[in-house]
């Protein structure tokens, strides 16, 4: 596994946790995938490449740690599976998801990382008095390719 050793040890250290190579490794396999939403198994399979006697009970547990640190998100995109991606701006406050792009055709995701709601935020915190930590979005649609070969005509009937 490559880059970011030194980041993570320190991140670990940072939350009070002891750098171990399972950690380490679930953070690098995470970085290194930062394009894909991974399940624990998913996360598993690459960190056996590395570490073939780890068990996926440990993978789970180093995951829900990580999770609980705010080192890692757990996000649902809609199939009945827990996905993983390591955070955006990790531990930082008033940190926000990325949000994400679900087509309904190809399955496919794609992070869109605008963040339009700053000013819908800050009139519900007016309003309620309550105070807004993160939020998540989720736009489900179909993407270039399933409308070009589809034809644009056949998804629109769907709305």
């Amino acid at each position: 596994m490559p880059i970011n050793q030194e980041r993570f040890k320190q991140k670990l250290k940072e939350k009070g946790l002891k750098v171990t190579n399972q950690r380490l490794l679930v953070l690098e396999v995470l970085e290194c995938h930062r394009d894909k939403h991974m399940t624990v198994e998913d996360i598993y399979d690459l960190v056996k490449e590395d570490y073939p006697e780890i068990g996926l009970a440990t993978i789970y547990r180093t995951v829900q740690l990580l999770m609980e640190m705010q080192l890692v998100d757990r996000i649902n995109l809609g199939d009945g599976c827990s996905r993983y991606e390591i955070g955006e701006t990790e531990g930082a406050p008033n940190r926000h998801h990325h949000h994400h792009l679900i087509c309904r055709g190809c399955g496919k995701v794609e992070p869109f990382k605008d963040d339009l709601l700053d000013e819908l935020e800050r009139h519900v915190e007016r309003a309620t008095g309550f105070c807004i930590l993160d939020h998540e979005l989720k736009f489900y649609g179909h993407c270039r390719e399933c409308l070009k070969g589809n034809g644009n005509n056949q998804l629109e009937v769907e709305r």
